[in-house]
């Protein structure tokens, strides 16, 4: 018994040792998680900074385009509510009468149904000058109505004022605007939309090159909004201030010197 008590004492001190030895391995350990920690704190820290450096300079780079290549105003037209005309034209007019022509002022058929648009007739939004600019609400039917029109009728376009050729410039400043700004986002954009002055296998690029029939046009600015939409998202834009068919006026949210995460 005492041999074998002799044994086990042994084997004791041996056990002791070792776990000492694993103790000193584990402290060992925690002193290198505890480096690496301050290690990826310190370059989390780093990388941060980097992020908002980059962020600032995103955001420089894009209010200057915005603001000398590519300016996006908001363009006030001076028109009268009819209804206040009307009013002052007949004082027995009743109040719903009046209110039925503010509704019917603030309504717009557009491809097929009416839709509500509060800023119809007030605002258009301009890209590149006052001269270029969009229908708020986002009914560009002039242009396929003047392409219809054009095919019945012949001889040289002399309108150089006519609301289509606004609309084709606008729609093509505002694509290569949009391409621009995904390069300069490093931002991947879900439709393809081409904005160069050449020929490509699937034809000439959208807007710029020639007369696009209705679906060819219709197409192409669902892929302009899509895209413009997907910027603004990523941006954090405020979802409320945007709408599907506000081509223009989304984009000037999104490039507002007021977007507090533009460059992100």
């Amino acid at each position: 018994d005492t041999e074998g008590l002799l044994r086990i004492k042994e084997e004791n001190q041996k056990h002791y040792r070792r776990a000492q030895r694993h103790q000193e391995k584990k402290e060992k350990i925690q002193r290198h998680n505890r480096k690496l920690g301050d290690l990826v704190e310190k370059k989390t820290y780093d990388l941060k900074t980097q992020y908002e450096h980059l962020a600032n300079l995103r955001r420089t780079h894009i209010l200057e385009l915005t603001s000398v290549i590519f300016p996006i105003e908001e363009v006030k037209t001076s028109m009268r509510d009819p209804a206040d005309v009307s009013s002052e034209s007949d004082n027995a007019m009743t109040s719903s009468t009046v209110s039925k022509l503010a509704e019917a002022r603030r309504t717009t058929y557009l491809s097929g149904r009416w839709v509500c648009d509060d800023h119809n007739g007030d605002t258009s939004i301009s890209i590149t000058g006052p001269w270029i600019i969009l229908p708020n609400n986002g009914d560009y039917s002039a242009y396929y109505n003047w392409v219809e029109e054009k095919k019945t009728t012949q001889g040289p376009d002399m309108e150089h004022n006519n609301p289509a050729h606004t609309i084709s410039a606008a729609l093509c400043y505002a694509t290569q605007l949009v391409n621009t700004l995904s390069l300069i986002l490093d931002v991947n954009l879900p439709k393809k939309l081409c904005n160069r002055q050449v020929k490509t296998q699937q034809g000439n690029h959208e807007f710029c090159g020639e007369n696009l029939s209705r679906h060819r046009f219709t197409r192409a600015v669902k892929k302009l909004n899509a895209n413009i939409l997907h910027l603004c998202f990523s941006q954090h834009v405020n979802l409320d201030l945007l709408h599907p068919l506000h081509t223009l006026r989304n984009l000037m949210y999104l490039v507002s010197p007021d977007t507090e995460n533009l460059g992100r």
